[in-house]
Formats: structure tokens, C-alpha cells, sequence
């Protein structure tokens, strides 16, 4: 079964990826199996734009929060991020062991890391990224802060998974990350998200959302503290 990058797997084709007849979704549904509940993982989301603000630090770590050279740590709502990277093909969904997963984005009040704005210039700090290889579950996960807001663009966090860096023709996914409009409302109501004003752009207006965002949501625990969200990606890769 050939499936495209950037389309959301019917459940009859994702069942037939994992290799489960209807009896075995039956058997799941009441025992809740873990063939069933992979699904998620089996999904092929939609590419977009890596935009200006991706540079490469080659920092492995996990707790992207703080600038390594200051220790200074972005203040926000925190924010657990799990990434589970699955390779789809073959007649098959398994988790992607090893792959490179980055993750960047802009602090509470809108600014990036590292490069140079009209508005700032960061060259040097390296705050709010960082990257880690998925485990044996093709897990890779990150402690943040939930993002601020810029003008021109919905909130979002930027993601890019590479099988191999250090190749030049390796492969390699990028997309972003997005959040309901309502949650990001009342996290933007309060410090220190409040002192940079009422954000400009919803989900609906931003061009790049328009391309495939409703895909790319996270579905954010809001009863947790931190805030937990976990996204499922399935790719296909040659």
C-alpha cells in the first residue's frame, strides 16, 4: 500500500498497515490492544514551510528551555512534549529507532534563538531548542514552554526529523506544530504571555495552518501541570 506524505490514513488503511483482521479490532475494542491503540502513530501528517528561523545547535538534550551558555531559563507555562515517529511501509506501522528529532520555537513574548530580526537580535543565545533520537518506541520527548505569538503567524512550534544528519542526501520530515485557539486564549492571558498584548493572527488566518494545521494540532492534557501533549507521526520513508 502506497500512502502520501501529508494525508491522514483511513482507519480501514491503517488497520491493513498493522495487519489486523476485524476480528482483531473486535477483540481490541474490548481489550483495548495495543495494535488498536498504535494507531495514532500510523498517521501521515502533512509537510510545511521549515521557515527562516531553523539552525542547526546539535543540542542534544531534552529540556530545551534554558540558553546552555547563560543557564538562564525561558520562563511559560511548561509544557511536556512527546513526539512518537513511526515508519509506515511494508505492510507494516513500527516505530522509527533512532531517528534525529529537532524542535524550536519562540519564547513567550515572540522571539527566536540565535538569529538576527528587525525586531531582535539573538545571535549567540540558544534558548527553546534542542533535539533527541527516538528510543526502541520511536519516542523522543521535550520539557518547553508553551509559545508566544509574532505577528503574521498562529502560535506554533516548529519540528524536523532526520534519519541521518550527517548526510547530505539523508532523509528528512519537517513540519510544525499548532494549538487550539481557545486553550492558547486563556495561556496568553496571563504572565508573562500578557505583557506582549492580544495576538493579531488566530489558527484560521495563518496561510501556513490553512495547509494541512487541522492535521497538525496537539491534543494538549489540559489537567496536567505541566501541560502534556503527545503527537503521532507515521512516515513513509524509501
Amino acid at each position: 500500500m502506497t500512502v502520501p506524505v501529508g494525508r491522514v490514513l483511513k482507519r480501514r488503511e491503517a488497520l491493513t498497515l498493522l495487519g489486523l483482521t476485524s476480528v482483531a479490532v473486535l477483540v481490541g475494542r474490548k481489550a483495548g490492544s495495543a495494535a488498536v491503540r498504535a494507531l495514532p502513530q500510523c498517521v501521515a501528517r502533512p509537510q510545511q514551510t521549515e521557515g527562516p528561523y531553523f539552525v542547526d545547535e546539535r543540542l542534544n538534550r531534552s529540556d530545551i528551555r534554558s540558553d546552555p551558555a547563560t543557564s538562564v531559563v525561558k520562563a511559560g507555562e511548561l509544557l511536556d512534549l512527546t513526539i512518537n515517529v513511526s515508519r509506515v511501509g511494508d505492510g507494516a506501522c513500527t516505530p522509527l529507532v533512532g531517528a534525529q528529532v529537532d524542535v524550536w520555537h519562540c519564547d513567550a513574548v515572540g522571539v527566536y534563538s540565535d538569529v538576527i530580526d528587525p525586531g531582535f537580535n539573538t545571535v549567540g543565545q540558544r534558548f527553546l531548542r534542542g533535539y533527541q533520537i527516538t528510543d526502541e518506541s520511536g519516542r523522543a520527548q521535550f520539557m518547553t514552554v508553551y509559545p508566544g505569538w509574532y505577528p503574521g503567524r498562529t502560535v506554533h512550534i516548529h519540528f524536523k526529523i532526520r534519519t541521518d544528519p550527517a548526510a547530505a542526501r539523508g532523509f528528512e520530515f519537517v513540519s510544525q506544530l499548532y494549538f487550539d485557539d481557545a486553550l492558547t486564549d486563556r495561556v496568553h492571558s496571563a504572565a508573562p504571555y500578557a505583557a506582549k498584548g492580544q495576538r493579531t493572527l488566530r489558527n484560521s488566518g495563518d496561510r501556513i495552518f490553512r495547509s494541512g494545521g487541522q492535521q497538525l494540532l496537539l491534543p494538549v492534557v489540559e489537567s496536567r501541570q505541566p501541560y502534556a501533549a503527545t503527537f503521532g507521526i507515521g512516515l513513509q520513508i524509501a
